[in-house]
């Protein structure tokens, strides 16, 4: 996904002169031709954080369309204040690009996990959250967000699923239909969804968008007031978004995803994936449970 990422910026670059991008010492080695033909255009600001999202801040002041890249935790927590004031508070779009998901780089610790980097945003208005489960869907909602002037957040991973989905319309996607309660898997978490509800069933949901939250799809499949969310970072994240759906209905919520607290834990990300139930064993487990209405829940 960074690659295409860079690939797709690059080319962007060429074609769009309002955009810029801004770095933090992350990723500079995939726009160094881009660098090297847009020079006052792609920027690297060093290991400076808050200066990368004030500047990007600055940038869609002059009138740029401005794309800020590092990894999730230095993106979102660490300049979290200038996300909010620069951007938020000034009403200014921006496109915020991260890497390293929420434990996609575990050798390198707790440091650069970031399981709660979209709950956080959350708490900001009008942000729309892209989490896309294939590099062709990087290019699909890349494109279309540099062509818009809203702010953006487009969640990169190394995690993938085998073959792409149809995204751009900020719809969920309707796998597969079943007379079981609903899953909704987002972004890299539909193939193992899909291995681990292979026999069961339910309906299963693809989100590449989920903010803002496609509650009319959902609402519109549901074939029992029940439903299983299987997010790719803080678990529970969008809880709140679901009962908001069905708040007039009686309903059943299993919300699966990753930890508030990953720290002291190394590994690979499928380690960790298997020690959170994330992998397809473990969410064969909680779902199979749940649709036996043998699991704990909320009702909401």
């Amino acid at each position: 996904m960074r690659h295409r990422f860079a690939a797709v910026t690059t080319e962007l670059l060429d074609d769009v002169p309002q955009l810029a991008v801004v770095l933090a010492d992350i990723s500079t080695e995939l726009f160094e031709q881009a660098a090297s033909r847009h020079q006052s255009r792609v920027i690297n600001v060093g290991i400076r954080e808050q200066a990368l999202i004030g500047s990007t801040a600055g940038l869609a002041l002059s009138g740029l369309r401005p794309i800020a890249h590092t990894y999730a935790p230095f993106l979102i927590e660490r300049p979290f204040e200038q996300v909010k004031v620069d951007l938020g508070h000034q009403d200014l779009g921006a496109i915020l690009v991260s890497v390293g998901a929420t434990y996609d780089e575990p050798r390198y610790g707790y440091t650069h996990h970031a399981p709660g980097d979209v709950a956080l945003i959350d708490t900001l208005p009008q942000w729309t959250v892209h989490v896309p489960g294939h590099p062709d869907e990087v290019d699909t909602l890349l494109r279309q967000a540099v062509a818009d002037d809203n702010r953006v957040y487009i969640r990169l991973s190394t995690q993938t699923n085998h073959r792409p989905q149809s995204v751009g319309d900020g719809q969920f996607s309707v796998i597969r239909k079943g007379t079981g309660p609903t899953v909704v898997a987002v972004g890299p978490m539909l193939d193992r969804v899909l291995e681990a509800t292979s026999d069961l069933d339910v309906t299963v949901l693809y989100a590449a968008t989920v903010r803002p939250f496609d509650a009319a799809t959902l609402r519109f499949v549901l074939a029992e007031p029940a439903v299983v969310l299987v997010e790719p970072y803080l678990r529970g994240t969008s809880s709140a978004r679901v009962s908001e759906a069905l708040v007039d209905l009686p309903h059943r919520l299993l919300a699966l995803g990753a930890p508030p607290h990953t720290a002291r834990r190394y590994g690979t990300p499928a380690d960790h994936d298997a020690e959170y139930g994330l992998d397809p064993a473990g969410l064969r487990a909680s779902i199979s449970r749940f649709v036996a209405h043998e699991s704990t829940f909320s009702t909401s």
